[in-house]
């Protein structure tokens, strides 16, 4: 699987503060340390950035691109600040990745002749005009009429990323698995449209569980949704755990996972602990049963 490091994110208090104060020596020490645990990519979230949101993508861009070479995604609602990224970007081992396009008429007429002119990827995030999407159903139309719009302007199905919106397993736990249905169906749309990807904001299941038990919600979610062909993810570049999933390894756990996925229910009695708690963590997000902080312990 395609790993994009979150980690660089103007939320995390040391890199907001990195950020505020053009403290090069803080985000380079960080971007280096992503790509060294591996990462693909490596994400730059600015978040809003509404105030001189153009000059900090352009100083972070050139900052991080001293001392690494793995492409970026540039993540931010920030039209202005999107372009400056994309204008000092240096395409040194694959395009930059806009993240993220709504499904909505003005994000995408603002945004999308960006990825055409600067020949960049983007994320193609399944939020509509009414917001989220309820079902599945309706994130295939938002799939559709995204790529639509990239196919206007010329941009190749390599690079649009679908991005059906991870949700909270602590507050939304039906949208969970609506997403894994979306994935049934993302399959047609890939044959529709050859070399189309898909990508998520992986952590995002595990907002609002207690730090403790957020990886296994992560780990767990990635091997789920890697079953139905999600091809990338946002992720904690250094989750060694979750890393050596998206590599394929420990491959018993997976099978057991993915088991649980079919309707199978293994004799938990013959598991140890480590496997009966990635099990649990399936059952409850699959919606077999409910979420509460101490799922683990049940």
């Amino acid at each position: 699987m395609i790993l994009i490091g979150e980690n660089l994110n103007v939320m995390v208090k040391k890199i907001g503060a990195a950020m505020r104060e053009r403290d090069s020596k803080t985000i380079q020490e960080l971007a280096v340390a992503e790509a060294e645990a591996g990462v693909d990519y490596i994400d730059i979230n600015l978040g809003p950035a509404r105030k001189a949101g153009d000059e900090l993508m352009e100083w972070i861009v050139k900052t991080v691109q001293e001392v690494v070479d793995i492409p970026l995604y540039l993540d931010t609602t920030n039209e202005v600040a999107i372009e400056a990224g994309l204008k000092v970007y240096q395409n040194k081992r694959g395009k930059a990745v806009i993240n993220s396009i709504m499904a909505r008429p003005e994000r995408m007429e603002a945004e999308l002749p960006l990825a055409q002119k600067y020949d960049a990827g983007f994320v193609a995030l399944l939020w509509g005009p009414e917001g989220m999407p309820r079902d599945a159903s309706e994130r295939g139309s938002l799939a559709a009429e995204l790529m639509g719009k990239a196919a206007e302007y010329s941009i190749p199905n390599e690079d649009v990323w679908i991005d059906p919106i991870v949700t909270p397993v602590t507050s939304q736990q039906d949208q969970v698995k609506s997403l894994l249905e979306f994935m049934v169906m993302f399959k047609d749309l890939q044959e529709m449209a050859p070399g189309l990807k898909s990508t998520c904001g992986l952590s995002n299941v595990s907002n609002g569980a207690p730090e403790q038990v957020r990886p296994i919600l992560n780990q767990t979610y990635l091997m789920m949704t890697e079953k139905y062909g999600m091809q990338s993810a946002i992720v904690d570049a250094f989750d060694e755990d979750l890393k050596s999933f998206a590599r394929g390894e420990r491959e018993e756990i997976r099978q057991l996972v993915h088991r649980v996925m079919d309707g199978d229910e293994p004799d938990l009695a013959s598991l140890n602990k480590e496997v009966v708690n990635y099990l649990k963590t399936t059952k409850v997000l699959l919606g077999h049963s409910l979420y509460s902080d101490s799922w683990l312990e049940l």
